[in-house]
Order: C-alpha cells, then sequence, then structure tokens
C-alpha cells in the first residue's frame, strides 16, 4: 500500500514594504495622498512586483487641494505635476488589490495607516455598499519598523538613521522622499534588521570554498580583553548561592 503524502506545502510570507507622501501630517485637517509606493517581498526576498501611484489631491468640495511650497520642498512632487494624476477613488482598488492578505512593513505606521484609512472612509461616504472597501487592519497585519527599532536600539529611529546604521542609505537614490523610493529603501533595512541569529555573517576574513562550520580561532594579534575580577561582596554573595543550591539538589558541578 502506497503511503500518503503528509509533506504540507510551505507557507509563503508576503510582506509589502509601504510607505506613502501626503499634502500634510493631519488627516483630519483635510491632507491627502499623494503618493503610494509598495515594495513586495516573499519569504523575505525581493520579487520586483511593485505598486506605485501619483494621486492628485482634491478637498472636501472635490476641487483640487494647492500645496504649500514647504510641503513640495519635501517630496518634490508639485501641483502642476499631480494636476493630471488619478484622485484616490480612481485607485483605491487596485491599491487594495495589491495589500490584501499581505504584512505590511511601514516605518511609522501610525501615519501611514491613519491616513490609508481616512482615505477609505473616504470613498466609503461616497460609494455604493457593493463599492465600499475595508480598513486596513480588516485585510492586512502590520509590522512597524519605528517600534522595532526602539526594541533594537533603546529609542525609536528614523529611516535615514536605520539606512546608515545598516550601511544600506547608498542603495537608493533619495534626493527626494519618494514613496517607493522610502518604500525601497525600507525593504533593505528590513533584510538587515531582522536577521536571524543564525544568518549571521561567521566567516568574514575566509575564503568561499571554506567549511561554515570549522572552528575559526581569532587573530592572536587582536585587542586584549579586559579582566574584571569579583568583589568581595560579589564572591560572598556567589558562595552564599551556591550553598543554596546545594540545599535544594546537591554540591553544583561548577564549583569543582
Amino acid at each position: 500500500m502506497n503511503n500518503p503524502d503528509t509533506s504540507a506545502p510551505v507557507q509563503e510570507e508576503r510582506l509589502i514594504i509601504l510607505d506613502t507622501e501626503t499634502t500634510g501630517i493631519n488627516p483630519r485637517e483635510g491632507h491627502r495622498i499623494i503618493e503610494i509606493g509598495c515594495v513586495e517581498m516573499v519569504n523575505r526576498q525581493l520579487t520586483g512586483r511593485n505598486y506605485h501611484a501619483y494621486i492628485k489631491p482634491l478637498d472636501a468640495k472635490g476641487q483640487t487641494l494647492v500645496m504649500e511650497q514647504e510641503v513640495i520642498d519635501v517630496h518634490g512632487l508639485t501641483n502642476d505635476f499631480l494636476e493630471d494624476k488619478p484622485n484616490f477613488s480612481q485607485v483605491v482598488h487596485e491599491f487594495i488589490d495589491f495589500i490584501r492578505g499581505a504584512e505590511l512593513v511601514i516605518h511609522n505606521a501610525k501615519f501611514d495607516v491613519g491616513f490609508m484609512d481616512h482615505e477609505f472612509a473616504l470613498f466609503n461616504s461616497i460609494s455604493r455598499p457593493q463599492d465600499k472597501v475595508p480598513m486596513t487592519n480588516d485585510i492586512c497585519t502590520i509590522t512597524d519598523t519605528l517600534h522595532v527599532s526602539k526594541d533594537e536600539f533603546g529609542s525609536p529611529k528614523t529611516l535615514d538613521y536605520l539606512a546608515k546604521f545598516y550601511r544600506v542609505d547608498k542603495l537608493v537614490d533619495r534626493t527626494y522622499h519618494g514613496a517607493l523610493i522610502d518604500a525601497q529603501l525600507l525593504a533593505f533595512v528590513y533584510i538587515e534588521m531582522t536577521r536571524k541569529q543564525s544568518a549571521f555573517n561567521l566567516s568574514a576574513g575566509s575564503d568561499e570554498n571554506s567549511d561554515a562550520d570549522a572552528i575559526r580561532r581569532l587573530s592572536s594579534s587582536r585587542n586584549k580583553l579586559k579582566i574584571i575580577t569579583a568583589s568581595a561582596d560579589e564572591e560572598k554573595a556567589h558562595e552564599e548561592r551556591l550553598n543554596i543550591i546545594k540545599e535544594k539538589g546537591g554540591e553544583p558541578l561548577w564549583k569543582y
């Protein structure tokens, strides 16, 4: 009798690295999304699939929203450039189709997701029931690399800081902070930021044909490590701890 194939298919982890550019910092003050950039990764590998859209911002009356020069200086997107671009309602469904079911990786996700959900809500307010769209958390999980950086470094770090720290800042031209450009940079940062311990490069300085599992000796010319001896109080506390262990289960082996 043939044994059934019990092997389960490998679950693919689909990530969408996402960034937006906006007309301001607060959607409740009428600010809108003007650019969306998404980079797809599957199992931590870039697939080459991207989603990118420039968007003409509209005000509450449906008229073109005019940006101030201070905002334009940040992202380089002018009012004239965006004039012939689609508005958000014209791209919302293709955008949702691209991100649906993925884990979104965003730097300062509260900002971008706040704008996205505001845009979704505005679209739903003028749409037929069959055309309404879900909120971000209904279709995606979210990883905020700003929070990850706080866990790693003790305080939140900017994307610029992380890119320089992980030495990927030269991989993308960031003359302007475009959404797709920043998403591409964040993808490189995320790869470096989330490397597992087993993926660390332990073969630095060795040739490509060397055995990865072989013992590597440290250079005899390296700086000597400083030896810090225990104080009398620390030695006493250590002895007390060993006595407690002895009472609970026998002599500690490392005492000999």
